[in-house]
């Protein structure tokens, strides 16, 4: 539990911290639309150069990165054994008496998880490198074009960025609450799968408890402080675009045209 790393700041000083947060969020959104059009392993290597070089000119550690993956490894198993159960196309790889593993459901099951694995690095490189004030921000400008609509765009960035401020804050209580269960007997490791569904269970009450209190303290310390929802504000701080945002969106689609340009001929 405490592996889990995506939604927590990290405050250090780099070019990706300085940058737009507008500008983060839309090259977030074209690199993930590349992820998905590649069907060559060439491709998927590019992606992933480009990635690490973004984590390194971020100043982040690979271990706070790799972090993230580990709590999809039980899904990627899980995603692993279906398709090996329901896929039957291509060459068989393994076969056990009546039972054969074959080329697509690996090979599919890996193009899957190489996905997941780019969008977790890039999701936790936004988060890391980005202040949730920030993130709302930049949320709520890309999405006010839509207030001619009448749609709440400072409300729906403003609970995006309380979500991803409360992850870390359950991870936390979470981890506390099983310390304080493990103190009084209660095991989660060991024993049969009835206990530890109750030991989940003895941990899922007290859980869900503090979470209500603290978006009970929130409420009332937004309320403390005058917010109220669809009134007009201004900002002590404006978001300022600059050279380098730009050139960061326009080698987010030059990332994009090349992994077309791949789809077509490789």
């Amino acid at each position: 539990m405490n592996n889990l790393v995506f939604g927590k700041y990290i405050p250090i000083d780099s070019i990706v911290h300085r940058l737009d947060p507008r500008a983060k969020i839309v090259a977030l959104f074209v690199m993930i639309v590349a992820i998905f059009i590649p069907k060559s392993w060439w491709a998927y290597l590019f992606l992933a150069v480009c990635l690490l070089s973004i984590i390194l000119l971020a100043k982040l550690k690979l271990g706070f990165i790799f972090k993230a993956f580990k709590p999809m490894m039980f899904m990627m198993v899980f995603l692993l054994i279906v398709n090996c159960l329901t896929l039957k196309t291509g060459y068989v790889l393994i076969s056990i008496g009546t039972f054969a593993i074959y080329s697509d459901a690996v090979f599919n099951t890996l193009f899957i998880v190489v996905r997941l694995l780019l969008m977790i690095m890039l999701t936790t490189c936004l988060t890391a490198t980005t202040k949730p004030l920030d993130l709302t921000l930049g949320i709520e400008y890309l999405l006010s074009p839509l207030k001619v609509f009448h749609f709440p765009a400072h409300e729906v960035a403003m609970m995006i960025s309380i979500a991803l401020r409360f992850i870390p804050t359950i991870i936390e209580e979470t981890m506390r609450i099983m310390n304080s269960q493990k103190s009084r007997g209660v095991d989660f490791e060991e024993g049969k799968l009835k206990e530890k569904i109750q030991a989940i269970l003895s941990l899922i009450v007290p859980l869900f408890s503090v979470a209500f209190e603290r978006a009970y303290e929130l409420a009332d310390a937004m309320e403390a402080r005058g917010y109220i929802p669809g009134a007009d504000r201004t900002r002590y701080r404006n978001l300022e675009f600059t050279f380098k945002d730009g050139l960061l969106i326009l080698l987010s689609f030059i990332v994009l045209a090349l992994m077309i340009l791949s789809r077509i001929y490789l």
